[in-house]
């Protein structure tokens, strides 16, 4: 870069704009810089590099992240509401009480990365690479995560009320006192999870994959288990769909 990049982001993001368009640089380096409540709203950071870099608390709001290198990045409480991170590299970055409301993040790699009480409502998840991510206390109400990979993630205490999980894959995910009432989960793979306390009320679990899952004290009142594996679970305390208690 020909000028300094902390002063060319200070200058805003057209500034940033005009020298992307200016030079030819396809993934620019911003590794490791500290960012730390930047107003970077809208900006076009598609490819970067932000490896390591600080940019908690950023505001970074309907900026284009798609492809950009999020690994290690400190995000904490950063502003992404509807930011585009499509394809984004996030393995290990830290999105702690992140907004991502309406964010883009469909085959995003975010293997284990901390989203613990990050905001994801209405989030775009689909085929996402989840797996081993903390997701403690996150809100993902009405989020689509379509065929993501959640393998042991941690999802304890998680709001997924209304959200479409079409196939997803929550082998041996930890998803106690999770809400889940009204969610999508058909042929969702929920084999060992840990589902203690699980709230499924009203939700679609038609040909889910429950095979040795912890369901003890789930709540299944109204949902739908139409061609469910419940092999080797164990529902000791849950309530059946039917409003009954299973001993």
């Amino acid at each position: 870069m020909n000028r300094d990049p902390i002063t060319l982001l200070k200058l805003g993001v057209i500034c940033w704009a005009e020298w992307r368009q200016e030079n030819a640089v396809a993934s620019p380096d911003l590794s490791e810089l500290n960012l730390q409540g930047f107003d970077l709203e809208g900006g076009d950071f598609s490819q970067v590099n932000f490896s390591k870099a600080n940019l908690a608390e950023a505001n970074l709001q309907t900026a284009n992240l798609q492809a950009a290198n999020l690994s290690l990045a400190n995000l904490q409480a950063a502003n992404l509401n509807r930011a585009v991170l499509l394809d984004a590299n996030l393995v290990g970055a830290n999105l702690k009480e992140a907004v991502l409301k309406q964010a883009d993040l469909r085959n995003a790699n975010l293997v284990g990365t901390s989203l613990r009480g990050t905001h994801l409502q209405e989030g775009e998840l689909a085929n996402a690479n989840l797996v081993g991510a903390d997701l403690l206390a996150a809100n993902l109400r009405r989020a689509n995560l379509s065929e993501t990979n959640l393998e042991s993630a941690n999802l304890h205490a998680a709001l997924l009320i209304e959200a479409y999980l079409y196939r997803v894959n929550f082998h041996k995910a930890n998803l106690s006192k999770t809400h889940l009432n009204g969610a999508y989960l058909v042929r969702a793979n929920l084999s060992q999870a840990t589902l203690y306390g699980t709230d499924f009320r009203w939700s679609n679990l038609s040909q889910v994959n429950l095979q040795g899952a912890d369901l003890a004290q789930a709540n299944l009142r109204g949902a739908n288990l139409r061609g469910a594996n419940l092999e080797n679970a164990n529902l000791e305390g849950a309530i059946l769909p039917d409003g009954t208690i299973h001993p």
